[in-house]
């Protein structure tokens, strides 16, 4: 996209009252950004103000698409009133490949960021990126997981800030390794600070990114239920993952199931045959792996373990310490959870 078209078109989405819907009405009225740029009549702060954003956006290697860039994301342009400007910081080419989303609540619990972790694993282990709005807990488990398989273009961050603006703090490392070997993406200047209605606006675009959209663990009134709205309203194929019913986190998943308006996800298993090594994790015994299929949330005796597995207390303890010690199992209540 060439300087002065960017230009014009960011003078258009910088105006106040301006948003995509307008955008698209004074596109179609006038014929191109220069033109309803010139009828707006701004004045020269806006003018300054969209110079220093688009200086600025070059210091920091951020780079502007429109939605006729080849690397504009394909399904987001399916959705009506998408951003017509998208500013990214990281590699272009992650925007172009297939993408699924995966949202839930920042107040995960353990079992279900690790859920997410794998899911999310499993799809970027077989090349398709994982969205997700990089806020804590299941956001975070879905990016993390995603970057735990091998080489690059795996997650793109969605933010409701300026594509410089890193939020929360916690995740500023998270946010440099997400540009390292993905993308983000805002549709606010460089250096917004956002708001309220900027979160529901980045929901919108996480809903309308990928093919499908994951729920993990969320309220029922929740962000990320609304952002599960959208995906409906888009058209999107919904996965929610069930929890237990006397968790408030359970109700939001639990419901769209109930309702149908949500496949029931259990794992990666549900998307793919095979998930052996997509994450480069230590490779495990036959044994162990028996120990970890026989795992859930629930704590199991090392006695009930034994009956499942078909062996000893004593040939399974050695292996429960192996897994113990790399974090794939707890020991609680005199019984062993996977972690």
């Amino acid at each position: 996209m060439e300087n002065s078209s960017l230009f014009y078109k960011l003078m258009l989405l910088r105006t106040p009252g301006v948003g995509p819907a307008r955008y698209a009405e004074l596109i179609s009225q006038f014929g191109n950004a220069e033109s309803a740029a010139e009828t707006l009549k701004h004045d020269n702060r806006l003018r300054d103000a969209v110079l220093q954003e688009m200086n600025r956006a070059q210091e920091l290697g951020v780079v502007y698409i429109d939605d006729a860039s080849v690397f504009y994301p394909p399904m987001l342009k399916q959705v009506k009133n998408h951003p017509p400007v998208l500013s990214v910081r990281g590699n272009l080419e992650t925007l172009r490949r297939k993408m699924v989303s995966i949202v839930g609540t920042r107040h995960a619990t353990f079992a279900g960021m690790r859920i997410a972790s794998d899911i999310a694993n499993a799809f970027a282990g077989h090349g398709i990126v994982v969205a997700s709005g990089m806020a804590m807990g299941t956001d975070t488990a879905a990016h993390r997981g995603a970057l735990r398989a091998n080489g690059d273009n795996q997650t793109v961050a969605v933010v409701a800030g300026g594509v410089d603006y890193i939020w929360p703090l916690e995740n500023e490392s998270l946010y440099w390794e997400i540009v390292s070997r993905g993308a983000v993406v805002s549709e606010m200047p460089v250096g917004f600070t956002p708001v309220a209605t900027n979160f529901v606006q980045r929901n919108r675009w996480v809903a309308g990114i990928g093919e499908k959209l994951i729920l993990g663990e969320a309220d029922v009134n929740s962000g990320s239920m609304k952002t599960a709205r959208f995906a409906s309203d888009f058209g999107r194929e919904i996965w929610a993952i069930p929890s237990h019913p006397s968790d408030s986190r359970a109700c939001g998943p639990n419901s769209l199931i109930a309702s149908g308006a949500a496949k029931l996800c259990s794992g990666p298993s549900d998307f793919f045959k095979s998930n052996k090594n997509l994450g480069g994790d230590e490779k495990k015994s036959v044994s162990e792996n028996v120990l970890l299929d026989a795992l859930g949330t629930n704590p199991v005796s090392e006695s009930v373990l034994a009956e499942i597995v078909k062996k000893s207390v004593s040939e399974i303890k050695a292996d429960l310490v192996v897994l113990e010690l790399q974090g794939l199992v707890r020991k609680i209540d005199g019984g062993y959870v996977r972690a």
